[in-house]
């Protein structure tokens, strides 16, 4: 059997606070986009293991499809042996959330594939131990995402009648590393409110609070926002912690965007998946 998990961007991202647990309260909009990897999962005779071809993804050991795997297979001991291959198009390390998308999608797999007829309350808790972000694409509509980003409320947005810019400078930015320089403070406007305005106004109004520090360590990442813009981008910002860059473009506008420095780039005709 065979999926196609997808990523996402954020359009906006404040951290409120951190909390006593460690973790950091925010507030984003999730917005799925249908850039895909391809996971795929077969019976075993032998044991369990995983492949992983495409973009170059880690320690296969260390993925969380696997790690979804070990997670049901406590709770669901009849779940088989199986190989599982993985196929990597999504960028890893980029903000996308294409790794919590792969492990949501493997919960899903199972419990369809061998019948286990896991609650939906229990996948959603197994999402949440595997990511923050995780449970998203269990929903994978458009939401607004509180809490550590496991708190959604899906939300009325549409990107039709644009395209979106995706590039990535093959930079591996850690989350752990962007939060500790992060000064938490709640805004003067919700990103939910910003969001339903016209996109027009997102420039001056909709945000990413970790594009100061990717910013200032990686000058080349706040480049590649500056040009979106030049190029005629209606929004453009970084997605989550980095390092991706996306611009929002009208669906009619000409992009002459050459690769000159061998960024992963990829163009995405915004549909609802």
């Amino acid at each position: 059997m065979i999926t196609f998990p997808n990523c996402k961007i954020n359009l906006g991202l404040n951290i409120l606070r951190k909390r006593e647990d460690g973790f950091h309260d925010l507030e984003t909009v999730f917005f799925p986009i249908n850039l895909q990897d391809a996971l795929e999962i077969v019976p075993s005779s032998t044991k369990t293991q995983i492949t992983v071809t495409g973009i170059a993804a880690g320690n296969p050991e260390n993925n969380l499809c696997l790690k979804a795997y070990l997670l049901v297979k406590k709770d669901y001991p009849q779940l088989p042996a199986i190989t599982i291959h993985l196929h990597k198009a999504i960028p890893i390390g980029a903000g996308l959330g294409g790794g919590s998308a792969d492990a949501a999608f493997m919960l899903q797999l199972l419990n369809t594939k061998f019948y286990l007829h896991i609650p939906g309350d229990k996948i959603f808790d197994y999402a949440l131990q595997l990511g923050s972000d995780c449970s998203f694409f269990l929903l994978n509509k458009p939401c607004l995402a509180s809490g550590r980003g496991e708190v959604l409320e899906p939300i009325n947005l549409s990107l039709s009648g644009h395209k979106i810019l995706l590039i990535n400078p093959g930079i591996h930015v850690s989350t752990a590393e962007a939060f500790k320089k992060i000064i938490p403070a709640i805004p003067a406007k919700k990103i939910n409110d910003i969001v339903l305005q016209p996109i027009e106004t997102w420039k001056e109004e909709l945000g990413n609070d970790f594009e100061n520090y990717v910013f200032e360590r990686y000058p080349h990442v706040k480049k590649i926002k500056e040009d979106l813009y030049q190029k005629g981008a209606v929004y453009a910002a970084m997605s989550g912690s980095g390092s991706t860059v996306f611009g929002i473009f009208k669906k009619d506008e000409i992009i002459n965007y050459k690769n000159e420095q061998r960024f992963f780039y990829k163009l995405i005709n915004v549909a609802r998946l």
